[in-house]
């Protein structure tokens, strides 16, 4: 179909869906090949290309004193005529060439609107690119056709595949569908499809495929039985499909024998809008399906146009794709039938004939989706024309900043200027193309409503797009959306369910990583998202929850004030400072008297500060540990108890000293334990012990730590002593003493009683040695609080046993027996003893 003008605009459309290649014979002529199956709406893409040009040559904004003109082909849904229509566009029938000197004018055609078939649209690219002539498809989705190395001049105002793939995955992560089936035709567009499909997934996150499965072409049951088994086997309920109507027809045959439901399909735009699978008889097994479609759009006008179309009788060839259409709608024939029209018709064709009295899928404008697409692309090349006869010589955008010219045209100048396009349609649609030649996408997602009566409507229920500045927006109007399913809701399509927070997924060992265990977070670790990969430690201080969702601050431990173990060794600790107060009062109130004078009252008097002292000290162990309080603590007990060891120490020299002075020449020894000398005697060794807790102090001091080898979701809070050898140190100079004390005492345990303290001594240093050597084992092999407790037991216990010990036979005789309280009374028990 032709219409002349000053610049011509191929179009490729399939017009017949079939052909019929002749037998060839050595002996027969060969016979052109032959289209049947005329498709009506294939026919209105072709009207919709001339509408749209003489819709632009009434225009007197655009093009304005340059007619255009288009020479449509039918490709007959083959390639081999597809292709050749292609190559006569792109040079020209040979009977329009004359013998000239010279070849200017314009180009037999200056860009071509098609292919719709993406196999068609790569073959003719690969030949028409070497021309840099444009070819702007409209139906063409494969994304291989991005390409620009290979695919120089090829744009397309439908999206392509790689975005149609992206809009999927959208849908599928925007109804939580990671598991899923793809079937794809057995072509270039599907083997691509299949490609840039599961990359894509893979690289979303979105989910993953439980099967791919490829649609044969032809009879092939056994393949389409198989592929029906792999679906009814697979837990995925949701089937991606990107094939051709041939391909679904075939599979849903298969399907509707096997009654093969509940499954929620997914059409790409080739099938999304196809009235043929609109049957009662598959609305069980299709209803629900959402697909991609391609954008509809309003084109005023055009079906007042389609009214206008009317056969040229006066001639066979210039309009013999109108004169097919007038036969096929009204059933009727030429006379004689235009070449390659196979079939035989009844009456004759008058040209008179009223399309508005029928009807006919040609005049449905109700649906335009190619169409747009057609319009869309045809304007696209006139605005490029437009712009490139608008330069100004001088500052062209070609050598020597020239411009093209109508009268010396080429097809590259032309592709120049098409690929910065940018205008907006009527319908509000911005159009422009990409570096590789694609226009901005959108598609429209489409429904299918199964009604009541077993009737079906396709209906838009969202759009997805992609703009130039908020990237891909996916828009679903979720309350329109009819799912097929009693619980009217969408289904589940999952391998394994979502791990909750508190777990972490572990992946099946030879299955996609959609399919996975759940396993439970360990201790220590916690996970607060869905799907989580991995675990996440928790911070030093905090241990995880029980439902190992969140961290939760660890448990402090350490010997408090506030617990029942505190409490009682704090009354207990009080209870003996109590206890030394009343004997020091006690001493202070008969401190003439011979039982307190007797052996240095003073010295008596420093034993019982020292064992105040040491009462108090155990108070430093309870209590969070701080740096004050573990530098003090061992201190302060160390010199409380050489204070009191040194003044019992004194105390044994002295009762030894007295008993040798009795004997005859004895006396010189007693002049080495004056008041002075047991003085000093007490404060030196006082002295070498404070000495040794500075140089601990100084050089290792002991500090707070957070102990969590214990428990790790306890922080026991604790003392390190910093020097091992200094803390051995201090409790070794303790034990020195206490033993020395001790075999004094012991040897002068049988001097008379008159003089002799060494009894009550030997036995409270025989109660302090065994506490204190009870005491090692069982502070190293207890933990956290408890060594501080054992700690403080040993303190308050050998205190309360020195205190008992020294302290109780004297404050019976001073209370109970004070007629014993006499000088008499002592020195009578040993004349009676004699």
């Amino acid at each position: 179909m032709h219409s002349p003008g000053d610049v011509i605009l191929g179009g490729l459309f399939e017009v017949h869906y079939t052909s019929v290649f002749p037998e060839l014979t050595f002996t027969s002529e060969p016979n052109k090949l032959s289209c049947q199956g005329f498709d009506p709406p294939g026919f209105r893409h072709a009207m919709t290309m001339a509408f749209a040009i003489d819709e632009i040559n009434k225009n007197p904004n655009l093009l304005p004193n340059v007619t255009l003109g288009y020479s449509l082909y039918d490709n007959c849904a083959t390639l081999v005529i597809g292709f050749s229509a292609a190559l006569s566009l792109a040079t020209g029938q040979e009977e329009h060439f004359l013998q000239q000197d010279s070849c200017f004018g314009t180009p037999p055609v200056l860009g071509i609107v098609g292919d719709p078939f993406s196999t068609f649209s790569i073959a003719t690219s690969d030949v028409i690119g070497l021309f840099r002539l444009p070819l702007v498809s409209y139906y063409a989705t494969c994304s291989c056709l991005s390409d620009r190395q290979r695919f120089p001049s090829f744009f397309r105002t439908i999206p392509s595949d790689s975005f149609q793939v992206h809009a999927m995955i959208q849908i599928l992560k925007h109804f939580g569908w990671t598991w899923a089936g793809l079937l794809v035709s057995d072509d270039d567009y599907g083997h691509h499809v299949a490609q840039s499909f599961e990359t894509e997934l893979v690289q979303s996150g979105g989910g993953c495929l439980a099967y791919s499965e490829i649609l044969p072409w032809g009879e092939n049951p056994a393949e389409i039985y198989r592929i029906v088994e792999v679906m009814k086997k697979s837990t995925a309920r949701v089937v991606i499909v990107f094939a051709h109507q041939i391909n679904m027809i075939q599979l849903m045959e298969e399907v509707v024998k096997q009654n093969v439901t509940g499954l929620q399909w997914i059409a790409s735009e080739a099938l999304s809008s196809a009235a043929v699978f609109h049957q009662p008889h598959l609305m069980p097994f299709l209803g629900g399906t959402l697909g991609i479609a391609i954008r509809r759009g309003e084109i005023p006008g055009l079906r007042d146009f389609f009214l206008t179309t009317y056969p040229n009788m006066s001639s066979n060839h210039e309009n013999s794709m109108v004169r097919q259409f007038w036969e096929h709608t009204f059933d009727c024939r030429f006379a004689p039938p235009p070449a390659g029209w196979l079939e035989a018709r009844g009456a004759l064709c008058t040209g008179e004939e009223d399309l508005a009295t029928v009807e006919t899928e040609f005049l449905d404008v109700s649906n335009l989706r190619p169409e747009y697409n057609i319009y869309k692309a045809v304007y696209a090349l006139a605005y490029a024309l437009n712009e490139m006869l608008q330069c100004e010589p001088g500052s062209g955008p070609f050598d020597g900043y020239s411009c093209a010219s109508l009268q010396r045209l080429e097809p590259w100048q032309l592709m120049y200027y098409l690929a910065k396009i940018n205008f907006t349609t009527s319908f509000g649609d911005q159009v422009s193309f990409d570096k590789n030649g694609d226009a901005l996408p959108i598609y429209d997602i489409m429904n299918w409503l199964w009604l009541p009566d077993g009737g079906s409507k396709v209906q838009t229920v969202g759009s997805v797009k992609k703009t130039p500045f908020s990237g891909e927006e996916l828009i679903l109007n979720e309350d329109q959306i009819f799912w097929n399913f009693e619980s009217n809701q969408p289904p589940r399509s999952v391998c394994s369910e979502s791990c909750p927070p508190g777990s972490r997924m572990a992946r099946k060992k030879g299955q996609p990583k959609c399919c996975f265990d759940c396993v439970p977070c360990s201790e220590g670790k916690f996970s607060n998202t869905t799907d989580s990969v991995e675990c996440i430690s928790c911070p030093e201080d905090f241990w995880s929850s029980p439902q190992r969702d969140r961290c939760l601050p660890k448990k402090t431990e350490f010997l408090s004030y506030h617990e029942p173990l505190g409490i009682c060794l704090t009354t207990a600790s009080l209870l003996g400072t109590f206890i030394c107060t009343v004997v020091l009062g006690i001493f202070t109130c008969h401190r003439s008297t011979p039982v307190v004078r007797a052996n240095n009252s003073e010295l008596s008097f420093l034993l019982l500060v020292s064992l105040k002292l040491c009462f108090l000290c155990s108070l430093l162990f309870i209590g969070r540990p701080r740096l004050w309080t573990c530098q003090l603590r061992h201190a302060v007990f160390g010199i409380s108890f050489v204070l009191c060891m040194s003044c019992i120490l004194v105390k044994t020299m002295v009762v030894l000293a007295v008993f040798k002075s009795s004997k005859p020449g004895g006396g010189a020894n007693l002049k080495w334990f004056g008041a002075m000398q047991q003085r000093g005697t007490v404060f030196v060794l006082t002295c070498i012990q404070a000495t040794i807790c500075t140089v601990w102090i100084v050089t290792a001091s002991p500090v707070p730590h957070k102990n969590t080898q214990y428990h790790n979701d306890k922080i026991i809070y604790e003392c390190v002593v910093g020097s091992t050898i200094g803390f051995a140190l201090l409790l070794g100079y303790i034990g020195l003493l206490a033993v020395i004390s001790f075999l004094l005492a012991f040897l002068a345990r049988n001097l008379p009683d008159s003089f002799n303290e060494a009894k009550l001594i030997t036995f409270s240093m025989l109660i302090f040695c065994a506490v204190w050597v009870a005491f090692v084992p069982a502070y190293i092999n207890s933990p956290g609080k408890y060594a501080d407790a054992v700690e403080i037991f040993a303190i308050l216990s050998s205190s309360f046993g020195l205190l008992v010990a020294l302290f109780g036979p004297k404050c019976y005789i001073i209370l109970l027996k004070p007629e014993n309280n006499t000088k008499r009374a002592i020195m009578g028990r040993t004349t009676n003893k004699t």
